[in-house]
């Protein structure tokens, strides 16, 4: 069953701060690289939270886990971060392959180039979160196989827009599908889904990825 997000805001330090919310109609098998609710399992809602530029906490997933408390979001679910103003949001489709996309490319990177790695992993929030939905089950290796597709959909995205860069440090891909029927197999870009999850990501963030945007925090 399709679902969209509500665009919402939470009262934080004197500010009204927006945040997306995506309340499931029923229960879905999600796999996640966010702070909260990562990993493979079933998923009862989806934050993609606003946050500043300045913003450096070390435990966003119990920051994450708050903001679902005060939204009255019960059970597992998943909680992304961004300094990007989530009321730019992009959405895209393709067949019914939905997908999600909050784009900030202020420090895009290439993940193979040299450099020295931190001791720490970085608490900045990601600048590029996606979320999608496949209307039909994923088995677990599709569903890690539709994440590296639409990886491989948002760098091929950037490449279009002149980027030297495959993302940034901290970007994050969310998959949701139904929990029911029988299990596609493969999520690659030459299967069904998997190519039409490309096609609908590498939309979603080329159109985010070209519309000129200040950070929330810095209008």
């Amino acid at each position: 069953m399709p679902f969209k997000p509500i665009l919402t805001a939470r009262p934080e330090d004197g500010e009204s701060i927006p945040l997306l919310v995506w309340r499931l109609p029923a229960p879905m098998r999600a796999v996640s690289s966010a702070p909260l609710g990562g990993g493979i399992g079933q998923r009862e809602w989806v934050i993609n939270a606003t946050v500043p530029m300045s913003y450096a906490r070390d435990d966003p997933h119990a920051h994450l886990a708050a903001l679902a408390g005060g939204l009255g979001l019960d059970g597992p679910g998943v909680g992304l971060l961004t300094g990007v103003d989530v009321t730019q949001r992009v959405a895209a489709v393709d067949g019914a392959a939905e997908v999600w996309a909050t784009v900030g490319l202020g420090a895009p990177i290439l993940a193979a180039a040299e450099r020295e790695v931190p001791r720490q992993p970085d608490p900045r929030p990601g600048t590029i979160n996606i979320v999608a939905f496949a209307p039909v089950r994923l088995s677990d290796a599709a569903l890690v196989n539709a994440v590296a597709t639409i990886t491989e959909a948002k760098a091929q995205a950037l490449w279009e827009l002149g980027l030297a860069a495959t993302g940034t440090a901290t970007d994050a891909v969310t998959v949701l599908c139904p929990t029911d029927g029988p299990a596609e197999p493969y999520g690659g870009p030459l299967s069904r889904w998997g190519a039409r999850l490309a096609r609908a990501a590498h939309r979603a963030v080329r159109e985010g990825g070209s519309r000129p945007k200040i950070p929330w925090s810095e209008r």
